[in-house]
């Protein structure tokens, strides 16, 4: 497990050697060292934090408006037709610290939708059972960081 002392991504928004494409007071972005395709880049919070979950209520716009940026400058300055955006949290996350990929897109550039096998539903029933397990959840998930106040942390 990376900790801030050890992740190479904090090593990079703390000055280390990157091809940076913005930064700010809070976050960074920078291309990535083995890109889908060139302009692929990624947006990290400064701070070292490991998942979306994880990241404080207050800093989610912030975030956001830079992933919302580098989405329109990498397809402007790469001449591509639009943007795939993506977020991995631990599973395929290669560096256990927040990272979004905005990658350039044209049509016919070989990847197929999602990078993995999708499958249907076994039936409406099977969808309407996972559409309600995801809904219960979403009304009882606390996505605040550890120690920050809400309505599902004691003290609030």
């Amino acid at each position: 497990m990376a900790t801030a002392e050890t992740c190479v991504f904090c090593a990079i928004a703390g000055g280390a050697p990157a091809h940076r494409v913005w930064e700010d007071g809070e976050v960074v972005a920078f291309l990535d060292r083995r890109p889908l395709f060139p302009g692929h880049t990624l947006v990290i919070p400064r701070a070292h934090i490991e998942t979306l979950a994880e990241l404080p209520g207050g800093a989610v716009g912030g975030f956001f408006t830079v992933v919302q940026r580098m989405a329109v400058a990498v397809a402007e300055g790469t001449g591509a037709e639009g943007t795939f955006v993506a977020i991995n949290n631990r599973v395929s996350q290669s560096v256990p610290h927040l990272h979004c990929h905005v990658v350039p897109r044209t049509k016919g550039d070989g990847l197929r939708g999602f990078f993995w096998p999708r499958r249907s539903y076994a039936d409406d029933a099977e969808m309407a059972e996972v559409a309600a397990a995801v809904r219960a959840a979403a009304g009882s998930a606390d996505v605040r960081a550890p120690g920050e106040a809400g309505p599902n942390r004691p003290g609030s």
